[in-house]
């Protein structure tokens, strides 16, 4: 039984399949984006970046960003309040090879929402239109902009339908929702049939987002929602071919296994040695631990590998630990066969 496996439309973007990579600080930087694409993704998006720091060119701000043109097509994510530097930031990055521009209403860390923006732009409809009506006039008509909220600010304010309205009528080409409040932050569980309302108040594409753990929860949220698309955050950490494991799902309703422990241990190598060239060995080392925490979750002897690997400062001595992690959990197997 095909799920779904029409390509998402974003205005003229022509995505091949309709499951995405959330933005993630700290994680969906371009050693990780690059690997998600390549096992499937139909659109990849950076980490969330702040608009102000990217116009004042702070070197950290435009790593985050990266030259776009060869990861076509990528998706840029920016927070900010201000719609004149919001735009200014879309037209940097748009130079800079973006396929899509972002805006970010949805994240509720405090220290983003203390700043005005993130969802703490769903408070204030009127400035969260100009600084839609700002980038979607900054950027030519061939980049689509799009952005993405949360179901409110709290249960007294749930306004994704009319921000979603604002969002049509401003001319933005989708709209993602993440089903939780922001005072929610990422407790309880998301609700996906919440969705529906904004499926329903507009006619752009909307993207669902939140708990997507298993190909049965992206179908899931696909069908309590009736949203054209699924993105995924929290579920690929860890696992970089999760996303291409949903999108052969909705297309096929058969499912692709999780790659070998060998390609395991070789995807995560590949990744380590990214990072280790984007950041350079001490940032790369560091950046990475998590990444490898995430990979190795559930191998016999991880929590006492991880403690070792978090003390190193040598990659080659990361890298003997985990060949020495995965050859042990290999055995296991071969045991138990």
């Amino acid at each position: 039984m095909t799920l779904s496996s029409s390509p998402l439309q974003i205005g003229p973007l022509t995505v091949a399949n309709p499951v995405l990579l959330a933005p993630m600080s700290g994680v969906t930087d371009q050693p990780f984006r690059r690997l998600v694409k390549r096992f499937g993704a139909g659109l990849v998006f950076s980490e969330m970046i702040a608009s102000r720091e990217m116009v004042r060119a702070h070197a950290d701000t435009m790593r985050m960003s990266t030259a776009c043109a060869d990861e076509f097509p990528m998706a840029v994510q920016l927070a900010g309040n201000e719609p004149e530097i919001m735009a200014e930031a879309a037209r940097m990055n748009v130079d800079r090879g973006a396929a899509l521009v972002d805006i970010n209403m949805g994240c509720p860390v405090k220290k983003v929402v203390k700043g005005y923006a993130g969802s703490a732009l769903m408070r204030d409809e009127a400035l969260a239109g100009r600084i839609m009506a700002a980038v979607r006039a900054a950027v030519p008509d061939t980049i689509p902009v799009t952005v993405k909220m949360r179901l409110g600010w709290d249960t007294d304010c749930l306004n994704a339908p009319r921000l979603a309205k604002i969002a049509e009528d401003s001319g933005l080409a989708m709209v993602t929702v993440h089903g939780r409040t922001r005072q929610q932050m990422y407790t309880g569980t998301a609700d996906w049939s919440a969705i529906r309302a904004i499926v329903e108040a507009i006619s752009l594409p909307v993207v669902g987002n939140g708990d997507v753990l298993s190909e049965d929860d992206a179908a899931e949220l696909l069908r309590q929602s009736g949203a054209a698309g699924v993105m995924i955050g929290r579920g690929c950490q860890g696992r970089p071919w999760f996303l291409g494991q949903v999108a052969h799902f909705l297309a096929t309703g058969t499912r692709r296994p999780d790659p070998s422990l060998p390609e395991q241990q070789a995807v995560l190598l590949e990744h380590l040695d990214a990072l280790l060239e984007h950041y350079g060995d001490w940032k790369g080392l560091r950046i990475a631990r998590k990444h490898i925490a995430w990979y190795t979750t559930g191998l016999r002897g991880g929590n006492a590998f991880r403690e070792r690997i978090n003390g190193m400062d040598e990659a080659a001595a990361v890298r003997a630990e985990i060949a020495a992690l995965y050859e042990s959990a290999a055995a296991d197997r071969r045991a138990a066969a």
